[in-house]
């Protein structure tokens, strides 16, 4: 099996260094975090100098004093290199992503000697400037591991089917990327080739390391057989509008909407799936471009679900100038029907939510519906947290609780305890005791409880102030049932039952 690999040494240094070329001159450590951070990555000279992956910032620091600092940027790594296996699709359709920085390549039927396609994968990655800045290294081979060996050794190196075990023999322990303590073990036996640990027997390398000295013994022979596993394609679906005039009204704007909608609903059909999410772009003559994300309730292939989302979605958005393109793209597909429930006449229509949930956002803003959520606190206010209202999870009642007939209500009532925003009032003392709260005489009362907070914020000197509060209970004579707290010299109206 003819394999190329495209191999990027210490990828995250090397993309820091695409998109800031003052580091290219100076040895590099690529760190997780600034405080309290480790190296992750480091290239060749700071690695000479004696700095570890694994090392904190500290140590690296020390070993590499002349090396630069740079902190990590994963989803920018991750982007960069998802653009490296598209365009290496040009050069073939069997691409795996093993790791960032290393991709394997089938070459199997594709025509030409081993060096014409090292230089058919090599011009796939010329297209863009980026990709042009990584220092990619290639090598062929029949096999992954050697493929690899190949590529750390030289860039264009060709290894001819059965010359496997040749060349790797004389690597280092270091091209099977083995622990310290292994490299150690296996020195302490006198081996430090490759070569050295394939001419140990087998049986007895195997009993002592366990089943990866198995694996080791093979990749030290140049055998190795794993299959070349392919990079899963992602499904694109979207749809487009462009130059067939402009919309100036909401009717016709509309109109368009509900054309699109239908082809991407035909072309979710014709593939078997269902999205989750959409995004609309709006494209205006003036230049501006107005993106509109939006989640479904459950995934849905529908026109008509999709395009009353997307117009409860467009209410409330203003537009400067005429909108002149439309497009839909499709998020988050998922195969297969949409899920029933046989019991579900009592149950909430998702999608009749989501619909409210989208004009309620179009005309209130953002983010506008929340939903009360119990949290763990010491204080009653810190008892419940508020958090945008979503479609999802939305629970759905077994068909048991369905199908019961509702419990008589009972004979004694529940209060429900209503948060209010503290507000300051007067309150007067008899006895030690709330005898008025305002205006309102004080019938019963029920308290103190009190609340001690951060009382070791003095001896620690970690700036926390104290907090102690006392809450009541009280009647009014006018039948108000409310939650009075005193707190720093001063009384707060916290709540009511109702």
């Amino acid at each position: 099996m003819p394999i190329v690999c495209a191999l990027v040494p210490s990828y995250k240094a090397a993309v820091a260094r695409v998109y800031e070329p003052r580091l290219r001159e100076r040895p590099l450590i690529v760190a997780d975090r600034h405080e309290r951070g480790r190296a992750i990555d480091l290239d060749d000279e700071a690695f000479a100098l004696g700095a570890r992956t694994g090392m904190t910032l500290v140590q690296a620091s020390a070993c590499a004093r002349e090396a630069a600092l740079v902190v990590d940027d994963p989803a920018r790594d991750r982007a960069l290199w998802e653009r490296a296996l598209d365009a290496l699709d040009a050069a073939s359709p069997l691409v795996e992503d093993a790791a960032e920085g290393v991709a394997y390549l089938e070459m199997r039927g594709i025509e030409g000697s081993p060096r014409r396609r090292l230089a058919a994968v090599r011009d796939a990655l010329r297209g863009e400037a980026e990709l042009r800045a990584l220092p990619f290294r290639f090598a062929f081979a029949a096999n992954k591991f050697v493929a690899r060996a190949a590529a750390r050794v030289r860039d264009g190196a060709i290894v001819a089917a059965g010359e496997e075990r040749a060349f790797v023999a004389p690597l280092p322990l270091h091209a099977l990327e083995l622990a310290p303590e292994v490299v150690e073990r296996l020195h302490l036996l006198g081996v430090r080739t490759l070569g050295a640990l394939a001419a140990l027997p087998h049986g007895p390398f195997v009993r002592r390391f366990g089943p990866e000295g198995a694996l080791w013994h093979a990749h030290a022979g140049g055998s190795d057989g794993a299959p070349l596993v392919p990079r899963p394609r992602a499904l694109v679906i979207e749809r487009t509008l462009y130059g067939e005039g402009t919309a100036e009204r909401e009717d016709q704007l509309l109109f368009a909407l509900r054309a699109l909608v239908a082809r991407v609903a035909e072309d979710l059909a014709y593939a078997g799936q269902r999205c989750a999410a959409l995004r609309l772009t709006l494209e205006c003559e003036d230049g501006a471009i107005l993106e509109l994300p939006l989640r479904l309730a459950q995934p849905s292939a529908q026109a008509a679900t999709i395009f009353a989302l997307l117009r409860a979605r467009l209410e409330g958005q203003l537009l400067g100038s005429p909108v002149s393109g439309l497009k839909l793209g499709t998020e988050q597909l998922e195969e297969g029907g949409a899920e029933l429930s046989l019991f579900a006449g009592s149950d909430p229509d998702p999608e009749t939510v989501a619909l409210v949930l989208a004009r309620l956002n179009a005309t209130l803003g953002p983010q506008s519906a929340l939903r009360a959520r119990v949290a763990a606190g010491n204080r009653c206010e810190a008892r419940a947290v508020f958090e945008p209202f979503t479609v999802e999870g939305i629970a759905r009642r077994p068909a048991a609780a369905c199908s019961a007939p509702p419990e008589p209500p009972g004979a004694t009532g529940t209060l429900a305890y209503r948060l209010l925003a503290p507000r300051r009032i007067d309150v007067r003392l008899a006895g030690g005791r709330p005898a008025s709260v305002g205006s309102r005489a004080v019938r019963d009362v029920a308290g103190p409880w009190r609340v001690d907070e951060a009382w070791w914020g003095e001896a620690l000197d970690s700036g926390l102030r104290p907090i102690a509060s006392d809450a009541y209970d009280a009647l009014l004579d006018d039948g108000t049932l409310c939650r009075i707290v005193h707190e720093r010299g001063a009384w707060y109206l916290c709540g009511v039952y109702d």
